[in-house]
């Protein structure tokens, strides 16, 4: 999925929000560093030390149900049988890529893995197909990069800055607790790029924008706006007159008299309404698409 930059004028304003270039260079330094975290993994288990991972299970049997089911609406095949491999994702992703629905075709690809967390037990990373992976090569970002360098030094009896005795005997609830610090500082990054969507946008009300639709629920669809500049809810009740059924297998409105639907991946043309700063929502008018 694309990562948001956000970028401040002098005057405090939200002078823009664009896609972070992400280059050949970058590439081959993330390639580098998914090594370095292998090789420090397997640096500890060679020496028999404790050891945080960074791992990534398998996808949960009926997410994956959930996902072939929703993949057949855009004609994508997941057979059933096969044993789970990153490799059968990537190709959904490539059979998805340049179409229309690309963006919403990753999302469901997306919500489908399991959560990576951090764990004193190897249960190897699914996502990129090791078999021990850490986090170890970043600038002591995270803490669990720390513990990993104090391992390493330990390991090595390098000198007195490695473990500290109730931390490598209590890896358990450390580990918990960085999972749980992690995924709420996500939270919050994402309600931090929200508002300041909210604010880039509220100068554009009025306007009629191209939307694709990520999300279908009972009381409205969730659009992503201008190929991915915001996400915003489009009610059911701005809709077309009509009253609408949720198909929630194939992820569509549908109205009861007139047969209009609107589902997952279609594009459409709506009008933004309201740009609420405090909240970070967005919230638009229908124009025209749908079937």
């Amino acid at each position: 999925m694309p990562e948001m930059q956000v970028r401040i004028a002098e005057d405090g304003s939200v002078a823009s929000i664009l896609p972070r270039d992400r280059l050949d260079s970058h590439r081959l330094i993330e390639e580098f560093m998914v090594l370095a975290n292998v090789a420090a993994a397997e640096t500890l288990e060679r020496r028999k030390h404790a050891c945080v991972y960074r791992v990534h299970d398998t996808p949960n049997l009926d997410k994956v149900e959930e996902l072939r089911n929703n993949l057949e609406g855009f004609e994508i095949k997941f057979a059933k049988g096969q044993v789970l491999q990153p490799k059968l994702f990537n190709r959904v992703l490539a059979q998805a890529k340049d179409k229309d629905f690309q963006h919403s075709v990753n999302l469901l690809v997306l919500r489908c893995q399991s959560q990576a967390v951090y764990s004193p037990f190897n249960l190897g990373h699914f996502g990129l197909g090791l078999r021990r992976y850490a986090h170890f090569t970043s600038p002591i970002r995270r803490y669990s990069d720390l513990l990993v360098h104090r391992a390493l030094i330990a390991a090595h009896e390098f000198g007195p800055d490695g473990d500290v005795g109730e931390q490598s005997a209590d890896l358990v609830s450390v580990c918990e607790h960085i999972s749980m610090t992690e995924r709420r500082a996500s939270v919050a990054e994402r309600s931090a790029v929200d508002r300041f969507s909210a604010m880039f946008m509220a100068s554009r009300i009025g306007e009629n924008m191209t939307a694709v639709v990520t999300g279908v629920l009972h009381f409205g669809v969730f659009v992503n706006l201008d190929g991915g500049l915001s996400d915003a809810l489009l009610p059911v009740q701005n809709l077309p007159d009509d009253y609408y059924d949720h198909d929630a297998k194939s992820h569509s409105l549908v109205g009861r008299h007139s047969g209009f639907s609107v589902k997952l991946g279609e594009t459409l043309t709506v009008t933004l309404r309201e740009a609420d700063r405090v909240s970070g929502r967005l919230r638009v008018d229908y124009v025209a698409g749908g079937t």
